[in-house]
């Protein structure tokens, strides 16, 4: 049973920039897809962006040129790379290991982290 950790979050100002961190323990972090989820009081859970084991990526369409996710697999670690951000992505984002339906990744937690809280002040 794999565990994942985030770290990074914090409050920053409208057009800047933050990098989430998400470290993996306890299975074979590169062969499985990873993903970032975001949510806000009162909404669903979002995904944010998914990354496969050969490094493929995808995202959704409000972050599309502003995010960027990626990975080290010698590190076991995944990242998030938020530029130009908006009060809009005010949320907490967490990190997780991602089923996979033939080769696409897909929005469905195997182990999620607990989350971080970002914050956009306009």
């Amino acid at each position: 049973q794999g565990q994942v950790r985030e770290s990074g979050g914090g409050s920053v100002q409208s057009g800047e920039s933050l990098t989430l961190s998400c470290e993996a323990a306890g299975y074979t972090f590169s062969t499985y897809c990873m993903g970032w989820f975001r949510q806000t009081p009162g909404k669903e859970r979002e995904g944010v962006a998914t990354i496969d084991s050969i490094g493929r990526t995808r995202y959704t369409d409000s972050v599309k040129g502003r995010f960027t996710i990626s990975k080290d697999d010698a590190k076991n670690t995944l990242y998030l790379q938020m530029n130009s951000l908006k009060p809009q992505d005010t949320a907490v984002y967490s990190c997780a290991s991602l089923r996979d339906i033939g080769s696409s990744c897909i929005y469905d937690a195997i182990n999620a982290s607990q989350g971080t809280q970002v914050t956009v002040s306009s």
